[in-house]
């Protein structure tokens, strides 16, 4: 593998002739999905706290007042809105600075990344496969920005902040389609408490996702800036790439 100069970071004015691969910055697009994740983590708090009153006010259904019954349900609509909105706006978001990392990882090292990029796109929408396919590009690219030994090889670096973030995204989908399941189907007092308490595990497990993907999307992102620091890429094209 050869070695370019030591280049400057991402978002300088890019030293390389032109027509090389880009490397684009994804540090304005990890700060975007990062507030919006904290959003949504805000959100799940908010729905927690529906949720309790809701659950808490069932134990009494037949002698809580007509005014706490209703406003037990309009926060509990409120905070399923809210969710809805947040989780459309981040996932937008978030599938742009995944496409542009997983561009970036094929110019760092182009022995690891199997799938094209476009995949980090189209993954998300393959039905059944998109259980799989989005962690396996993540993970690849994951690997691929790993930092570098002073003999040009990739360190190795612990996966678990992947796994851990997309095992508990995916435990989050199903617990939450569960419990809109019961919740869909309860006709009675008991059944719906029981929904209640299945969406706030579900709504915990939400926002715990949502922390473990703040942190998966810093720690990549900040990978990739200190490659590009380091200006180490894959030789892909004569002149080398060029940062933007």
């Amino acid at each position: 593998m050869s070695h370019h100069p030591v280049g400057p970071p991402l978002g300088a004015p890019a030293p390389y002739p032109a027509g090389g691969p880009v490397l684009r910055s994804p540090v304005g697009l990890a700060t975007a999905v990062t507030v919006l994740l904290g959003a949504v983590a805000a959100f799940d708090l908010f729905a927690l706290y529906a949720d309790f009153n809701v659950y808490s006010l069932l134990d009494s259904v037949l002698t809580a007042p007509a005014g706490e019954l209703k406003r037990a349900d309009s926060l509990y609509t409120a905070a399923g809105r809210l969710q809805g909105l947040g989780t459309i706006a981040t996932a937008v978001v978030f599938i742009i600075w995944f496409h542009r990392v997983r561009g970036n990882a094929e110019i760092f090292t182009q022995d690891i990344c199997t799938l094209g990029r476009g995949w980090s796109i189209g993954a998300w929408f393959v039905p059944l496969a998109n259980l799989w396919l989005p962690f396996r590009v993540a993970a690849e690219t994951w690997q691929a920005s790993a930092p570098q030994t002073p003999d040009g090889a990739l360190r190795e670096v612990s996966r678990a902040p992947v796994r851990a973030w997309w095992v508990l995204w995916l435990l989050a989908l199903a617990v939450s389609r569960t419990a809109d399941n019961l919740y869909n189907r309860a006709d009675t007092p008991e059944s719906l408490q029981q929904a209640a308490g299945a969406v706030m595990f579900g709504d915990l497990l939400d926002l715990a996702a949502a922390v473990l993907a703040i942190l998966f999307v810093r720690k990549l992102t900040r990978m990739q800036r200190e490659r590009a620091e380091l200006g180490t890429f894959a030789a892909v094209m004569p002149g080398g790439p060029t940062i933007v």
